[in-house]
């Protein structure tokens, strides 16, 4: 495997986040920033603001009060042509995968290029689309449906549609839930694969501390609406903090 190459250059910058639904505060203070070409994970039990996090970024959500800056954009202060340009620069891989089963693996991997590159030609498309499939290891899959296709490969077709429009962020959610321990590991190598070969900056939001472990630079620990502790996997959880320790141990002994 080549050598990661994370740049000093902020691509995501998220200062005092706070967001709060009815009388449900949610986030409570977020700061994070991630640089160029990193992957961070950010963990948390359900209900702890992993997706509500992920979906302030992309636009989908105001925040009450912060800032998100993503790619030298405020997110607050664009327009919905600006957020839509921004979007296609940021690639989300949905816990789901998100396919169309109507459509076939060729089609759904078409069907983004297309609809976001009105003047590429059919060759151009045939190229993008063999060379996305290659780097999922699905190239032979390519004349399939979705049906036909195992969890651990949607997921990978779920990667390969996201790719396709070469984003520079990449946002994975729970990339490796519902997957048995061999498939997550493929997952897990292939994040780490798309990240090297596109030089993509990724955060990795999820429960498993396995994907933690294997996928983040650094990890980031959201607890309380809050991130508790920031740093390498055994940083985070070289702790006294005894929510953090549970939560190790939910996942390693349960």
């Amino acid at each position: 495997m080549s050598e990661k190459i994370i740049q000093n250059e902020p691509v995501i910058i998220i200062k005092n986040l706070y967001k709060s639904f009815g009388t449900l505060d949610v986030l409570k203070g977020v700061d994070l920033t991630i640089n160029k070409g990193e992957n961070v994970a950010i963990l948390g039990k359900s209900g702890t603001g992993k997706s509500v996090l992920i979906k302030i970024l992309v636009g989908l959500l105001k925040p009450d009060k912060g800032s998100v800056i993503v790619l030298d954009q405020n997110i607050a202060k664009l327009n919905e042509k600006e957020l839509n340009a921004l979007r296609i620069q940021v690639g989300f891989s949905f816990q789901n995968s998100a396919l169309y089963d109507s459509m076939s693996i060729r089609q759904n991997m078409e069907f983004p290029l297309i609809m976001n590159n009105k003047n590429l030609s059919k060759t151009e498309v045939a190229k993008a689309v063999h060379e996305v499939l290659e780097a999922v290891g699905l190239k032979d899959k390519m004349n399939e449906m979705p049906g036909d296709l195992s969890g651990g490969q949607r997921k990978r077709i779920g990667i390969a549609r996201t790719l396709i429009l070469r984003p520079k962020i990449m946002l994975y959610d729970e990339p490796t839930a519902g997957l048995d321990p061999i498939t997550c590991t493929e997952i897990n190598n292939l994040i780490n694969q798309v990240q090297e070969t596109y030089n993509t900056t990724s955060i990795i939001i999820t429960h498993d501390l396995s994907c933690a472990r294997e996928t983040g630079d650094r990890v980031a620990m959201l607890l309380d609406g809050k991130f508790a502790k920031i740093g390498s996997f055994d940083e985070v959880f070289k702790t006294d903090n005894e929510q953090i320790q549970n939560f190790y141990k939910y996942n390693f002994i349960q």
